[in-house]
């Protein structure tokens, strides 16, 4: 084996180190809060804006405007936000939070784990940047931004 076949396979494990994590974090996220790390980051920008609809939410969390729509489904059920129409155009449909869910995101309740958070924001400036570009070049070269999400998956996470 070559050196960049060791490198590459030492990539893959921290990888998969990292979706553990994610996943562990994403349980702990159900357990004190009933809340998936999507459903959170959508009910997170949903609170930053109060003129927004799903399809805007979508593309600040990244997710396909179907899977939101699932995640307000199932937000709307659990009485954490509510939907109505523009008063300027009937056509749009606006999300918003409710009192319930400003309670919950008074708490602060991180996406990421707060060891990770701490840490990162301890990092200085071009670090956090360097850290970033690297994960986008992953991501990149992974061609991650074009991959579908399956309904497995996406049930898994929402």
């Amino acid at each position: 084996m070559n050196n960049n076949r060791d490198i590459s396979y030492d990539v893959l494990v921290t990888l998969r180190q990292i979706i553990r994590a994610i996943d562990m974090h994403s349980k702990q996220l159900v357990k004190r809060y009933g809340l998936t790390a999507p459903q959170l980051m959508v009910l997170k920008e949903i609170m930053s804006d109060e003129d927004i609809n799903i399809g805007r939410v979508a593309k600040k969390v990244s997710l396909s405007q179907a899977t939101v729509t699932n995640i307000i489904d199932r937000l709307e059920t659990r009485s954490l936000v509510t939907r109505e129409r523009s008063s300027q155009d009937k056509r749009r449909v606006i999300v918003r939070v409710t009192d319930k869910t400003r309670e919950i995101l008074k708490t602060d309740p991180s996406v990421l784990q707060e060891e990770f958070v701490r840490k990162f924001q301890e990092l200085s400036g071009w670090e956090q940047n360097l850290i970033l570009s690297s994960i986008q070049r992953i991501a990149t070269m992974m061609n991650a931004e074009n991959i579908e999400i399956t309904p497995e998956i996406e049930n898994r996470y929402i």
